[in-house]
């Protein structure tokens, strides 16, 4: 674990002299030195654009059998590097579709990155994957051990789920949603090693403030560190071409670094970096949202083809963009993660926009309502553990079937998803209404086609169509949200009874059940209005 005791254990790591500033090259090797009083000399391959060592304090921190790179690896490039007016060394590394970037500032210790693509990589994602040595950096934070799957015992599923100690583990575990995602680390009690990100790291990803992907692995060889920019993991809109950054690699002895707005990037400005754009000549959007509770997160998106940016709004509703890339944008206002309004707005160069936004009002009676929307599984049995562990774990509560009434039961009562053949829900209630009514079922991810289907006192509404498929696992690889569908069961008067009602919710597919890897959806909340 990442404790305190960091300068007393830094004293037993070796230190080399501070040596100076700058780049050479010899054969196929470009070494970078960037004159830091905690030295940093790193090495690329001046064929592949591959880092091939990294020293920091004399320690070598870069895993011998395999490079840092781009996705995984580049395989050919043409590299070059410059020094710009003794302040900067900058390291561009050019395909025919990637450009990437790789900047050091004079004295400080921090490889700052960035990366333009005019298509996807054949790999399939884009990703700056650092494989570090996990002797020197076998920690990981800010969620520890549930990603640390070296030593494992045996395969749970997919190659990628493994038990170490009884526990299931998994690199998906170390995930944590963009818009909370400004430093992700592995290092020991003496070193650090460290992806930072700001609110223009993620402006070219693609998935929105809420998406998820992997940020570390210690996996028994090395230790990884990743900024992933997009990829198949529950991806939810098409991949963005152009800039994605600047982000950087950031090595440190005491403490965790600041990334968010503690990493200042502007200086990107003076380095002829292909799409990057500069503060001055970007816009910001301001303004107030209202008709979301003060007791859930209010979140607002904004987003284009080019770009995408989030921010949250203060306790009184009130909101400042990050500075955008001029163009037209969708708003997005969100209660947690659950969409609640969404309007266009345009961003000038130079200009603050003004963008007040507001919910809007549901105008159905609700007669009993079980989980809020929020978009998200929380308060569901098994949603507390879900994101850092499978199912199958032995820490998990049983998934059921479960029964819940209505009025008596905790919504620990309800699993936080419902699998194809394995366990339908049953809600019991007690009530008056007689007349038509509407079901509603909200769901945060749909894995195989699968959604809702009910039954009302024996009577089956007709049972919606298929949702937009997403290629990947979700509820076994730490992942919650995807689409966010929300399904609306007509009843018709009759069907309700005075007295006491059952409802069963099940979960219906065209592909087989396979356990937890069957199809399933994951629920956000369940519904019934008058």
């Amino acid at each position: 674990m990442f404790t305190k005791s960091i300068l007393l254990a830094a004293a037993a790591f070796s230190s080399s002299a501070r040596a100076a500033f700058g780049a050479t090259q010899s054969g196929d090797i470009i070494t970078v030195d960037a004159g830091s009083a905690n030295a940093l000399v790193f090495t690329v391959n001046a064929k592949s654009c591959d880092i091939k060592s990294i020293k920091y304090r004399g320690e070598e921190l870069q895993y011998a059998s395999t490079g840092t790179h781009i996705s995984s690896g580049l395989g050919t490039a043409t590299v070059k590097y410059e020094t710009i007016s003794s302040t900067y060394i900058k390291v561009t590394c050019t395909t025919s579709t990637l450009t990437h970037y790789m900047v050091i500032k004079n004295g400080d210790p921090t490889i700052y990155m960035a990366t333009h693509t005019t298509a996807e990589p054949a790999v399939g994602e884009l990703r700056f994957l650092a494989r570090l040595n996990n002797v020197l950096l076998p920690n990981e934070y800010p969620f520890g051990v549930v990603s640390t799957t070296g030593k494992s015992t045996s395969i749970v599923e997919g190659e990628d789920v493994f038990v170490v100690n009884g526990q299931t583990r998994s690199k998906f575990y170390s995930s944590e949603r963009f818009i909370d995602d400004t430093v992700h680390c592995v290092g020991s009690d003496a070193t650090h090693a460290c992806m930072l990100m700001n609110s223009y790291s993620y402006e070219g990803s693609s998935g929105g403030p809420f998406f998820r992907d992997i940020n570390t692995n210690n996996n028994g060889p090395y230790t990884s560190l990743t900024f992933y920019m997009n990829s198949g993991h529950v991806q939810t809109e098409k991949f963005r071409m152009g800039l994605h950054g600047p982000y950087a690699l950031a090595f440190t002895r005491s403490g965790i670094p600041v990334g968010g707005s503690g990493l200042d990037t502007t200086f990107f400005k003076d380095l002829q970096i292909t799409g990057y754009v500069a503060p001055s000549a970007r816009g910001t959007v301001a303004g107030t949202a209202t008709g979301v509770s003060t007791s859930f997160q209010r979140v607002l998106h904004w987003h284009n083809d080019a770009a995408q940016y989030w921010a949250y709004a203060d306790s009184a509703g009130k909101f400042t963009s990050p500075a955008m890339k001029p163009g037209t944008y969708t708003q997005v206002l969100y209660r947690g993660e659950f969409k609640v309004k969404a309007a266009s707005v345009t961003v000038s160069a130079g200009k603050a926009t003004t963008a007040n936004i507001a919910a809007d009002v549901e105008t159905k009676t609700s007669l009993w309502r079980i989980g809020e929307w929020d978009g998200q599984p929380k308060g569901f049995r098994n949603a507390d553990k879900q994101l850092r562990m499978h199912p199958t774990d032995s820490r998990m509560s049983s998934w059921g079937p479960l029964t819940y009434t209505v009025g008596s039961s905790s919504l620990d009562d309800i699993p936080m998803a419902i699998v194809k053949e394995k366990n339908p829900l049953t809600i019991k209630f007690t009530g008056t209404h007689t007349a038509a009514a509407t079901l509603r079922v909200g769901t945060t991810l749909s894995f195989a086609g699968c959604r809702p289907a009910v039954t009302v006192n024996g009577y089956a509404p007709a049972a919606p169509a298929a949702p937009t498929k997403i290629d990947s696992r979700g509820l076994t690889r730490g992942a919650y949200r995807g689409f966010g569908e929300v399904y609306d069961f007509a009843i018709p008067a009759g069907k309700l009874v005075s007295g006491t009602n059952s409802i069963i919710v099940s979960c219906i597919s065209g592909s087989s059940g396979d356990g937890f890897l069957g199809p399933n959806i994951i629920l956000d909340a369940i519904e019934l209005f008058k």
